[in-house]
């Protein structure tokens, strides 16, 4: 279909936000190109890009359209200009969104489309939309660049959310699926998603910090309570079980790795070695509550508020850099509070004003009091096993401001300071 089509990929790619192998050029191993449709004229397609520049093989998806002249697009849609005519970044051509919007949710006629600018692993298109009785409507397509083997867990568990009734997600309006090579191997999962679109909506890192600098109070307790709803639906719709020692020794070993790579990178937390595995080895023989599905990449930036509807969260992929396989797994909802709790102090530091501190603790106690008042159970009744995730995240954060951001590196050392006995 497009006989130079690898050539073109090479050049391109290593100028993509969600291309993971930075300063090196890509070696494709694999391409796999599918033709899906042609509409007015232009060719619809996909290609499957295996790309080894790492060592490791990485699948890329690249929806392709191809115009035989220059098309009204973006000048960074433009892939390049081949033998067989122009070729566009699919994402940004409403001719793709349109075929996108069929397979996802069928009925929709597409008005517009948008991409998204900043995103580092996806792009996610806004589309506007008439429905099926004709009424306007704003969706978002969210295609997936860099592919897992496996069912996406952000798909699943945004679709679960959405058919338990809870407003506390958007609505999950259609998924596609697909099919790929890695190095020989077959494999399947998430291609894109589509689901609604909240209008007018502001993240919570944002409102927390224009509460902060005006002084106006920050509704952490409500921001509780939809978290605390979103676990007991996870729950229900998915089930749990309960700690086996296994599971107690696996995280605890994951505890003391991270615990260890953080004093070698921040020389002053050797000190506190011994301080630290004595709460980890007291939080480790406690009681556990049970294991259960959860975000888990859980802070302010992972969840929205929206009008006249409260906070919305974001984003169930889980930790980007963990397996797929290893984030589907039932963890401990108290992973996802440990880690609110540590983005307010994030949010109180950033916000530069005299009363860090007393208003991280305020969220902080608001966020557990709405939590408790949902669940039925405090997560203080778990403070041991509470603050040695809480402790884990601030050894992590400290190890990523010491390489990234030192100026920042002050918050999560006082966090520490704080959790050890």
């Amino acid at each position: 279909m497009i006989p130079d089509l690898r050539d073109l990929l090479t050049e391109w790619l290593p100028g993509q936000r969600w291309y993971s192998t930075k300063n090196a050029s890509p070696r494709i191993t694999d391409l796999d190109v599918t033709h899906l449709a042609t509409v007015d004229g232009v060719h619809i397609a996909r290609a499957m890009v295996c790309d080894e520049a790492s060592g490791a093989a990485v699948v890329y998806q690249v929806p392709l359209t191809l115009h035989g002249d220059r098309a009204d697009l973006p000048e960074a849609a433009l892939v390049g200009v081949s033998s067989a005519g122009w070729v566009y970044d699919g994402c940004h051509d409403p001719v793709h969104a349109s075929w996108l919007l069929d397979r996802t949710t069928p009925g929709y006629t597409l008005h517009g489309a948008k991409v998204l600018s900043g995103e580092q692993s996806n792009t996610s298109v806004i589309c506007q939309v008439e429905d099926g009785a004709g009424a306007q409507r704003t969706v978002i397509a969210k295609v997936f660049r860099v592919l897992a083997d496996g069912v996406n867990p952000d798909i699943e568990l945004q679709e679960v959310l959405s058919r338990a009734g809870t407003a506390r997600v958007p609505a999950f309006l259609g998924a596609l699926r697909g099919s790929w090579a890695r190095t020989g191997t077959q494999e399947k999962g998430d291609l894109a998603v589509t689901q609604e679109f909240i209008a007018g909506a502001q993240d919570a890192w944002r409102v927390a910090l224009e509460a902060l600098r005006a002084g106006d109070e920050f509704d952490a307790r409500s921001l509780g309570t939809a978290t605390a709803e979103v676990h007991r639906l996870l729950a229900a719709e998915c089930g749990t079980r309960e700690v086996t020692q296994e599971d107690r020794e696996t995280l605890l070993a994951q505890w003391r790795e991270r615990a260890e790579t953080a004093a070698r990178a921040v020389e002053p937390l050797r000190q506190h070695l011994g301080r630290v595995e004595a709460l980890y080895a007291h939080a480790a023989g406690v009681p556990w509550p049970a294991l259960q599905r959860m975000h888990g990449d859980y802070h302010l930036g992972q969840v929205i508020q929206a009008p006249r509807r409260g906070w919305v969260l974001l984003d169930f992929e889980g930790e980007p850099l963990r397996p797929l396989a290893e984030r589907r797994l039932p963890d401990l909802a108290l992973r996802d509070v440990a880690g609110m709790l540590r983005s307010f102090d994030y949010a109180a530091a950033a916000a530069e004003t005299a009363d860090e501190p007393q208003w991280a603790r305020r969220a902080r106690d608001l966020f557990l009091d709405g939590y408790a008042a949902d669940a039925g159970a405090d997560p203080r009744d778990h403070g041991e096993l509470l603050a040695a995730l809480e402790l884990d995240k601030a050894l992590y954060e400290a190890v990523y401001e010491a390489r990234n951001r030192p100026g920042w590196l002050r918050i999560p050392m006082a966090a520490i300071e704080r959790l050890l006995p």
